[in-house]
């Protein structure tokens, strides 16, 4: 297949791209950056708001792939402009381009609009798509983790330095990268299902109580931290606290510490892929060990 994908310098997207390239589709990508020449790939030099360069990036292709969007900002109009006129936006070309086959990654936190910003946007992104007439699929991924994220990267710092807030209750679902871009690769073929939603996780029925999750985390750094239970407002404290010291760097925003003290963030079985087309393989203690080993690898743990 030649496939467009936005978002393909991120954490997601990189791992997506590598593994399109390994199994042999032709791929455009977004970027705002000059990237160097890569065979397999032809890079289109623009953002999600230039008609031109998204009319490039779709042109003669089978499928897009738009994983592009803003999980951390200030203002609703951040949101806004990222995450429902960016798709919008994507949803135009595709038309306009004559392609049918649109993959939306959006996020669980879609299901709970009323919790966040973020989650809000996303829930509008999905409005979108759902009429947009193409052929479409919404992917919701739970938490993602993997080498190269930045996100996680907090979680795992905790957990060598022996101490882990979490919230008091409630339960989570989580997908390595790497899983999520298979996924999203085998959804973009035309016999895949579509006008559908998926909810993938890494196959742990019921998902991961916090407390598990916390543990598994600590175990992949080789430490047994202390899993502190930490009410809603101390998140939101700690967010406010993040956000003086780091400022637009602060990966805990009183946003997302909203969403993060839900207590049901797991993803539902009835949204599951058919099995014939995805399965999970990706064993998450395994996954969260050579995530942290990367880490380390990097010198950023």
């Amino acid at each position: 297949m030649r496939l467009a994908i936005t978002g393909g310098t991120g954490f997601v997207g990189s791992h997506l791209i590598d593994l399109a390239l390994a199994a042999g589709h032709q791929v455009s990508a977004l970027t705002r950056r000059e990237q160097g020449p890569r065979d397999g790939i032809d890079w289109v030099c623009g953002d999600l708001s230039g008609r031109d360069a998204l009319e490039r990036l779709v042109a003669h292709v089978d499928a897009v792939i738009h994983v592009a969007g803003t999980i951390s900002a200030p203002t609703a109009a951040e949101f806004e402009r990222g995450n429902v006129a960016g798709t919008l936006a994507m949803l135009a070309a595709a038309t306009a381009g004559g392609v049918q086959r649109f993959v939306h990654v959006s996020s669980l936190a879609a299901r709970e609009p009323r919790l966040s910003l973020y989650g809000a946007s996303k829930a509008r992104a999905e409005d979108l798509v759902e009429s947009s007439g193409l052929e479409w699929v919404i992917v919701r991924p739970p938490a993602v983790y993997g080498p190269g994220d930045k996100e996680t990267l907090e979680l795992f710092r905790m957990a060598k330095l022996g101490l882990m807030l979490v919230p008091p209750r409630g339960r989570v679902s989580v997908i390595h990268a790497g899983d999520l871009a298979r996924l999203l690769l085998a959804l973009a073929h035309p016999g895949a299902p579509s006008k559908c939603m998926v909810e993938p996780d890494d196959g742990k029925r019921g998902g991961w109580t916090h407390r598990e999750f916390a543990r598994a985390l600590a175990a992949a750094v080789g430490t047994k931290a202390a899993v502190i239970s930490s009410p809603g407002v101390v998140l939101r404290l700690a967010a406010r606290a993040d956000q003086f010291l780091r400022g637009e760097k602060a990966k805990l925003t009183v946003d997302r510490a909203a969403y993060f003290s839900h207590h049901d963030w797991v993803a539902e079985p009835k949204r599951a892929c058919p099995r014939e087309v995805w399965i999970p393989q990706t064993d998450t203690a395994q996954g969260l060990k050579e995530t942290a080993d990367w880490y380390r690898l990097q010198g950023w743990l």
